[in-house]
């Protein structure tokens, strides 16, 4: 089975933590099926933490794990300290092929985002 783990950074306001999971949660009805588990996860400050959210994509039966960054530049913990957690975190589930994406600002979409969020000005 296919997961996506979708890891955004974690913040002390619990607010901003909550609307990643929801956006996890939308991502499961509008993914049209390419993943059969999409889960949540940070890289601090919040539950889960990227070790415990493969975890939980493989309790869940995940056989391949895409990691996407919901990070829009490609600062320190998109190069180096999320690979870093998730390549320490590999070698306990040799079963799972797990591969991180581009973060998400490296998108081609991201330009036609931008445009499209600027013309929906209130």
């Amino acid at each position: 089975m296919k997961a996506l783990l979708l890891i955004a950074h974690g913040s002390r306001r619990q607010q901003s933590n909550d609307e990643v999971v929801v956006l996890a949660e939308k991502l499961k009805k509008n993914s049209a099926g390419q993943y059969d588990i999409i889960h949540a996860g940070f890289l601090e400050l919040a539950e889960t933490l990227i070790p415990d959210g493969i975890k939980k994509c493989v309790d869940d039966g995940a056989t391949s794990i895409v990691v996407l960054p919901y990070f829009l530049n490609s600062g320190r913990h998109v190069i180096e300290d999320i690979p870093e957690i998730v390549n320490a975190t590999k070698p306990l589930y040799p079963e799972a092929d797990i591969k991180i994406a581009p973060h998400l600002g490296a998108s081609e979409l991201m330009m036609d985002l931008l445009i499209s969020s600027a013309n929906s000005t209130r």
